[in-house]
């Protein structure tokens, strides 16, 4: 695992969005594996500022996102869908029919699982962006989340919930479910760019990189990726 130290979040974005922008621009037809919530709020306001200065083009690329609530729907102003086309999409030039999200309020959550992991197939991930948990999880994967997972609907961990209240008017508002690409889909990306800042991130980023690989830290798996970079900040580095 490559790990790039900054000294702040503003850093880390930056670091970040370097990577992402030269996939882009090296394969335009590549898959990006998005994510959501704080974290990569920095890295999304970069590749804007990129786009808009320059000819940075997302025409043809294809996206995949990590995951969405169940009940959801995707005009609601906290899916994931509404955070993507707000925060991304937007503001560049992808085709919103090539950007891809589970679909949070489907009928069947099984079919809608087994349409989403038919889709993961057919379009490997070049890059897998994710953000890193406080209790370790990644995408919606929480601790003791198989490692042969692949999209399923997952109960939140009430330090989930509260982690997300904070984007909600309370924590009653909070999907207690979510619909998530599991943990053998993220492996199954070409290269994996995971990011955590702050203290709160501190122990978690100590396991994923000096801890065990078990279940019990579902990031501890990108100790057996052959391409993962971790970048992380000041605070969040304070244990390594």
């Amino acid at each position: 695992m490559k790990i790039i130290k900054t000294k702040d979040y503003e850093e880390l974005s930056a670091e970040a969005a370097k990577i992402l922008i030269d996939i882009v621009r090296s394969n335009p037809y590549a898959v990006l594996g998005l994510a959501t919530g704080t974290t990569p709020l920095g890295l999304y306001k970069k590749l804007i500022a990129d786009h808009t200065k320059n000819p940075t083009s997302y025409k043809h690329i294809r996206a995949v996102n990590l995951d969405e609530y169940k009940g959801l729907p995707k005009e609601h102003k906290q899916s994931y869908a509404y955070f993507m086309r707000k925060n991304l999409f937007e503001h560049i030039d992808i085709d919103l029919e090539n950007a891809h999200i589970e679909n949070g309020v489907a009928a069947d959550e099984q079919a809608e699982c087994e349409r989403y992991d038919k889709l993961l197939k057919s379009m490997r991930q070049d890059i897998q962006l994710l953000g890193l948990g406080s209790n370790g999880h990644i995408a919606f994967n929480e601790p003791n989340t198989s490692f042969e997972s692949t999209t399923h609907v997952v109960n939140l961990t009430e330090s989930t919930i509260k982690d997300n209240a904070r984007l909600f008017n309370n924590i009653e508002e909070v999907p207690k479910q979510a619909y998530t690409m599991g943990l053998n889909s993220i492996m199954q990306a070409k290269k994996i760019l995971i990011l955590a800042s702050g203290v709160n991130k501190a122990e978690a980023v100590y396991k994923l990189v000096n801890g065990d690989v078990t279940e019990a830290v579902p990031a501890s798996i990108l100790q057996n990726h052959p391409d993962c970079t971790l970048i992380i900040d000041k605070e969040a580095a304070k244990l390594l």
